[in-house]
């Protein structure tokens, strides 16, 4: 019985190596056909020679629910940070700064730094933000950085520096003045302590 399932598995090996060498053949002379045709797109040249991605597996693990949650704090910070933008004025900026702020606020997992230093963080970002043309390319790191001091539990002493020297070296390439660029620092390096 034994010898017959060896049989059996080898021959069905060979069967599927047999089999896949006349597809490859057949797919080589397929493409050779478009070749010579000079029809050939990139696009038909690529799916030729890829094969499709299997669909995923049932069995694929959920997404981390942390992650989600980081990943869309991250995406309304930088929508904030544009909405800033766009407004003229600190004035204008009444509603984004708002949002900003509440967006600040869910940012932590870990522990909360006070309300009344997220206010002054989302105050002094949004005199900053409002109406600077140069800052609009660097929203999504800016985003990234500021969820980052928000978790400063899950940072070393040195990862927050080197986060908060790119917030300044942001700031500083946009032209920000140097007081404005103090006070969001000094704003972070609290935070950061809080949330430790």
């Amino acid at each position: 019985m034994r010898c017959f399932v060896a049989v059996l598995g080898a021959s069905l090996v060979w069967e599927g190596a047999q089999a896949q060498s006349y597809y490859g053949a057949y797919n080589g002379a397929k493409q050779e056909a478009r070749n010579a045709s000079g029809t050939i797109t990139a696009r038909e040249n690529q799916a030729v020679a890829e094969p499709t991605p299997a669909a995923p597996s049932p069995n694929a693990p959920a997404p981390d629910p942390v992650l989600q949650a980081t990943l869309r704090n991250i995406a309304n910070l930088r929508a904030d940070l544009a909405g800033l933008g766009n407004a003229a004025d600190t004035n204008a900026a009444a509603a984004p700064k708002q949002m900003l702020q509440n967006d600040l606020a869910a940012a932590a997992i870990g522990a909360k730094p006070p309300p009344a230093a997220v206010v002054k963080l989302a105050d002094d970002l949004a005199k900053i933000v409002a109406g600077n043309r140069k800052l609009p390319p660097q929203h999504q790191p800016l985003a990234q950085y500021l969820h980052a001091v928000f978790n400063g539990s899950q940072l070393t002493a040195a990862q927050v520096q080197i986060v908060v020297a790119n917030v300044q070296k942001i700031l500083q390439d946009a032209a920000v003045p140097v007081d404005q660029v103090t006070d969001v620092v000094n704003d972070l390096k609290a935070i950061a302590a809080a949330t430790k």
